[in-house]
């Protein structure tokens, strides 16, 4: 009975279109992949800068592992913060230009790590509608009082902020959101942290490495530096390994250290990861060149696209969000793209709001220029098609 119910909710999904699956990549990272025995063009991937199956990264991982093992043992409180976690923590916050930091196993960790241990039920979080799944699950968990604000809408945000008298403050926000590739107000949010006394938690995922000098991120990209910003940053996207971490005041690192569940009680990362992450920061920061061919794809990819029926959606960023709505006609597009050799994955709800599925294109560095013809062409083709 208990095990026909849930059939039954996967097929409703699958009639909907909703149906999730995983395909299974049989070779490294990179812009031509094979999947389940078949080669394909792919604009689906995190690994902004290429760096996923770089040689470099690739030897300092053997070496981590021939140096420190394959595994950390332990949680960090216990014996299990390695001599290139410490070294790590430090040359982030350095880049990020924040007194120190901290690491945590994904992205998704930090934040429920971080949200949980700053407030509580008397407190409020505010959030932007469209942030990521990871801040969203956070803030229901940190059991304090959720206020949503409009995608983007600074007024709606001060307006909320001004009604809230008591308890901790914090304003969480996407620096570059996930699913549109859009850049949050992030000077607007601080100047309303300044004027309320709130705390600005800034979800970089998709900004460090790509944005700002040297890839140091979103605030590098937008000037801004204050000790209300708690910034949450990811490694397994352009830095091309795995594992994120949250830089801040060191008052709020040694808060998290002592009471961010996510961080306490969960085994460190193996420390080669850090040895590798460390020859991985030193490529973002010498990678300038990369990003600058990146950005030349964007505005290749933009240009080629402007005249198709499907709205490109706003964005500066290597995600290039294409606007389909209905979540079939999403599909069906996809899987035409598919068998032209070109992997794009298509975005439905609950990811997306409803009517909003989508081609969620992402570009590399490790893409050429030929690439991104190869499908601007092909999205031509299926222009086409009756």
């Amino acid at each position: 009975m208990i095990f026909h119910q849930l059939q039954n909710e996967l097929d409703e999904r699958a009639a909907q279109g909703l149906l999730r699956q995983r395909r299974t990549l049989q070779t490294p990272q990179s812009p031509h992949i094979v999947v389940d025995g078949k080669p394909y063009l792919a604009f689906s991937s995190n690994d902004y800068l290429g760096l996923a199956n770089n040689p470099q990264l690739i030897a300092a991982l053997q070496q981590g592992a021939a140096k420190w093992g394959v595994g950390a043992g332990a949680a960090h409180l216990v014996n299990g913060h390695f001599t290139p976690h410490h070294e790590l923590e430090q040359s982030l916050a350095a880049f990020v230009g924040k007194p120190a930091a901290l690491l945590f196993s994904t992205g998704f960790m930090a934040n429920l790590g971080v949200v949980q241990a700053l407030v509580g039920k008397d407190d409020t979080v505010f959030a932007d509608k469209l942030n990521h799944a990871s801040l969203n699950d956070a803030m229901l968990l940190s059991r304090a009082t959720v206020q949503r604000y409009r995608h983007g809408d600074t007024v709606q945000l001060d307006s909320l902020l001004a009604k809230k008298q008591s308890g901790r403050k914090l304003v969480i926000t996407d620096a570059v959101f996930s699913m549109d590739g859009d850049l949050a107000q992030l000077a607007e949010l601080l100047a309303l942290c300044e004027q309320h006394d709130a705390w600005l938690l800034v979800d970089d995922a998709h900004g460090f490495g790509v944005l700002g000098a040297q890839g140091r991120g979103s605030l590098a990209h937008f000037g801004l530096a204050s000790p209300r910003i708690i910034l949450m940053g990811t490694l397994g996207k352009a830095a091309g390994v795995s594992g994120a971490f949250v830089a801040a005041e060191q008052v709020v690192i040694d808060t998290l250290v002592n009471s961010a569940r996510s961080y306490v009680y969960t085994t460190a990362t193996p420390p080669a990861l850090s040895v590798a992450l460390l020859a991985s920061l030193q490529l973002i920061e010498q990678g300038d060149t990369l990003r600058m061919h990146l950005g030349g794809l964007i505005a290749m990819l933009r240009k080629g696209m402007s005249d198709l029926p499907w709205q490109l959606m706003p964005s500066d960023t290597a995600i290039q969000p294409l606007l389909i709505g209905d979540n079939k006609q999403a599909l069906a597009l996809s899987e035409g793209l598919r068998a032209r050799g070109i992997w794009v994955a298509a975005i439905r709800p609950p990811t997306v709001p409803q009517g909003t599925a989508r081609l969620r294109i992402t570009l590399s560095a490790a893409h050429t220029e030929a690439d991104v013809q190869c499908l601007i062409g092909a999205l031509h083709e299926l222009a086409q098609e009756p």
